[in-house]
Order: C-alpha cells, then structure tokens, then sequence
C-alpha cells in the first residue's frame, strides 16, 4: 500500500499545473515532495526486491536436504584423486610424443587449472542452489532440459570409463597370466580367454564393491589404486635408464638417424597431435564425482573442497607429467597410445608386476564411477530413498550391460572418439560454465566473474567446433590405428 501511495502521490504532483505567479518557495515544495516521492518508491521498490532475492534464494536452498558427511579430508582427497586417475595415464605419453615436451607442458598445465576453475564453478552453483547431485542442480537451473542433458554426459563419460578399464583387463590380464604360467603367447585355453576373464572379474570382485551402499567404503580402495599407479610411475622411470634408446632403434644402420630419434622435441606437429588435447582432457574429467564426494565429505564447506580438488589436481598433474615424460624419453615417436603394451613382460618380473597393478588399479577404479552412474539414475528416477532390492538389481543389470559391450564391440576407438570430443568437454568446459551464468544472471555484482565464466564457456564451444570435424574426418580416412587415449 505504500509502495501504490507514493506512486499515486507522484502523479498526481506530475498532473498538477502550476500557477505562473507561484514563487520560488512553493516550486522548490513541490519539488521537495516529488523527489521524496520518488525516492521513497524507489527504496521500497528495491526493499521488495531485495525481500524477492532473499525469498527466492531460501527456495533454490530446499534443493536438497543437509545431510551430515562422514567421509575425512584425507579419504575424500583419494577418492577424487582416484576418480580423476585411469587409463588416460597410459595415453599422456603418446599425446607428448605428438606435441612435444614444451606444448605438452603447457597444454597439461592449462587443462588442469581450467579443471580447478570449472570445479570452482561447480561448487558455487551448488552453494547457491543446494543442490548436491549434478542432475538436480541441472534440473533446478534449466528444468528437464538441463537435467537430461547432465545426466546423458555423466553416463556417457563414466561408462566410456569404465568400457576403458575392463577392456584393459580384457586385454593385459590373459598375458599376465600366461607369463605367470609360463605359457608363451600362443596358448589358448577358457581361462585366458579376455571375455570369460572380464566376466569373472566383474562379477567376482567389481560386483561387491558397487552393492556398497556409501561411496565412502571405497576410498580404501582408492587408496590401494593410487599406489598401485604411483608404482607403475616408479616403474616407468626406472625403465627409462635400463632401455637404452639404442635397443629401441635396434633396425637402425645409420648412426645420424639414431641420433635423430633419440633427440626429444620440444615443439612438434603432426597428423596425430589433433588427439593430444582431448586425450589430455578426457584424462583430467572427474566432474560427475565432485558433488557425491562433496555430499559425503565430513563438515563440508566450499573452501574445504575446493582445497580437496587443488590437492588431488595437483597430485595428478604431477603423476601425469612423470609418466608422459620419462615414457617419452624411453620409447621417443615409438611410443604408442597404450604405454603399458609397449613394454614387453616376458621374462621380465618388474613389468609384470606392474602390469598386475594396473589391471587391479583399473579394477577398482570401476566402483567408484559407477557409484555415480548409479546414482544419477535413481535421481533421474526420483528413486533417491535407499531400497537393498533395486540397489542389488539396477547393479547387476547395469553390470550386464557393460560387459556385453566389452565383450562384442571390437574396438572402442569411435565411442572415446566421441566421449573425448562431447561428454569431457561438455562436463569440463561447457555445463559448469553455462550453470553459473544462468545463476548469477540477476547478479550486478559479479560482472567481473560472469565474464570470465564467458570465456570459459566460449572456450567450450570453440574445442568443440574444432574437435568434432577433425574426428568425424579421421573416421572417414580411417588410416590411423593408434587410439587417442
């Protein structure tokens, strides 16, 4: 009601004709009265709105319930160190040996703090929303439409994941025990075979770990699995200064050529280095897993993960470069896009137990993402409230379903193809971006942030503008054979 006086009050001093022989006093009056019916519309008005803002901001909190973390600093630390970490380690080498020692550096370098920035992000959008999983924060900036759309990049980049893990274990476990056996690579018997293999691991190790109802039991294994990658970096240093570049180049018979391959580069272009970014981005992608690690994270609080993420980034960053490196310099433009099979196990224990790591890195690895992938389903689903029944069977099926693919699709170089190009970008660079523009949309104050999340966002776009062409163009020559991760 005042807010209306005041208006009313205002037009009519605006309607009102002022005699010409009024005096100065009664002008400046008027005046007076107008312009303090103006400001007292004014401050209501923006009383009202600031009361709107407050309202509004208490809805966007209903979000999600607070539910109290159990998980330490410490274990939260490993399991997002763990959900960043997997076979994208494998491929970093190759992506140097296309780059070079200098633009790798400097593309390693840059995705990680664009990660850092993008989880920064996400946090605030959390913050503002109260929202705790990624598709009901999604859901609550842009309705269905938001919702579906991080659901399907979440699913399509976890299960590219774990497709990525299994086929290791499909690939490396049947010559680990084959070299255990002693058998040469030729035998053949059910027991090696990679898909009966993949099957038993599955069921017999991967299963148990998912029937966990918290993801906070897994950060044991978590822990587990980055030592086994820590050991397979020891290993791959150490095998830097036992294989002379000379045994690499063992067909060479010209010393200058020799010499020639043997020289790192620091600056290189090729046919391959379109891969090198989305290799480098596609092993840094753990966003699905930020906010179920955040929810559980004991006393949470923004600034508490964020330090998680900069700890567990930095860790990675420094894992991944160690293992690009010293991989680059012991095979040079030999290596190849899986660093691991190029060395060779025979008769040789430390690569064999190595190659044993990682096959059990990998394994438990799977769990992890697929505590995600799960739980964005029930979310989908409106299923949230715990039932042991459809825990157990969405596990199976979704296992199931997994394996089938492993086990028949033959090559997985056109799905990372499009997991690289789509889902890591759109997850890194493109959602988080998006989200907090579309928060902060209303927010004066935060011009200077907005516009950096802009160009964040444009980034996005552009890598995938360039990306996508270059990759539906190697599909259509299809003259390579080494995958980009």
């Amino acid at each position: 009601m005042m807010h209306f006086k005041s208006g009313l009050e205002l037009t009519e001093l605006q309607n009102m004709t002022v005699p010409e022989d009024d005096n100065v006093s009664n002008d400046s009056n008027d005046f007076t009265e107008v312009e303090n019916g103006q400001i007292n519309s004014k401050f209501i008005s923006d009383r009202e709105s600031r009361r709107s803002l407050t309202n509004s901001h208490l809805e966007k909190r209903k979000c999600d319930e607070y539910i109290p973390g159990t998980t330490s600093l410490g274990m939260s630390v490993f399991n997002l160190s763990n959900a960043i970490m997997g076979s994208g380690i494998l491929g970093l080498a190759f992506a140097l040996a296309n780059t070079g020692i200098l633009l790798f550096l400097i593309l390693l370098t840059s995705v990680t703090l664009l990660s850092i920035y993008s989880i920064n992000l996400l946090l605030i959008c959390s913050k503002e929303t109260g929202c705790m999983v990624y598709e009901k924060l999604g859901e609550q900036v842009f309705g269905t439409t938001g919702k579906l759309v991080i659901f399907g990049a979440t699913s399509l980049q976890n299960t590219g994941a774990m497709l990525s893990y299994l086929f290791i274990v499909k690939n490396e476990l049947p010559s680990a025990i084959k070299s255990l056996m002693g058998e040469e690579d030729a035998f053949s018997a059910w027991y090696v075979d990679g898909r009966v293999l993949v099957v038993m691991v599955t069921f017999g190790i991967i299963l148990p770990l998912c029937l966990l109802k918290n993801l906070g039991y897994l950060g044991y294994t978590s822990g587990f699995s980055l030592s086994c990658m820590m050991f397979f970096l020891i290993v791959v240093i150490y095998k830097k200064f036992q294989t002379p570049c000379m045994s690499v180049e063992q067909n060479s018979t010209v010393s200058a050529n020799v010499t020639d391959a043997c020289t790192p580069k620091y600056v290189t272009f090729n046919s391959k280095t379109v891969y090198a970014l989305p290799t480098i981005a596609f092993a840094f992608v753990c966003h699905p897993s930020v906010l179920p690690i955040y929810s559980e994270l004991k006393d949470r609080s923004q600034k508490k993960m964020q330090m998680v993420s900069n700890i567990s980034f930095f860790a990675m960053f420094v894992m991944y470069f160690l293992t690009a490196i010293f991989g680059y310099l012991t095979f040079y433009e030999k290596v190849q896009s899986d660093l691991l099979h190029k060395y060779q196990s025979t008769g040789d224990i430390l690569i064999l137990t190595v190659r044993l790591a990682v096959i059990v890195a990998v394994i438990l690895t799977v769990p992890v993402l697929f505590f995600t992938v799960r739980s964005s389903l029930f979310e989908l689903a409106k299923k949230t409230k715990f039932h042991l029944c459809r825990h157990v069977l969405v596990t199976i099926i979704l296992l199931i379903i997994i394996n089938l693919l492993v086990i028949f699709i033959p090559s997985m170089k056109d799905i990372f193809g499009v997991v690289g190009v789509t889902s890591a970008n759109m997850l890194i660079f493109i959602l988080p971006s998006s989200l907090y523009l579309k928060i902060t949309n209303q927010d004066g104050d935060k011009g200077t942030q907005r516009i950096w999340a802009a160009l964040f966002l444009g980034l996005g776009v552009l890598f995938s503008l360039i990306s996508i062409p270059l990759v539906i163009y190697d599909w259509a020559c299809s003259s390579g054979t080494d995958e980009g991760h």
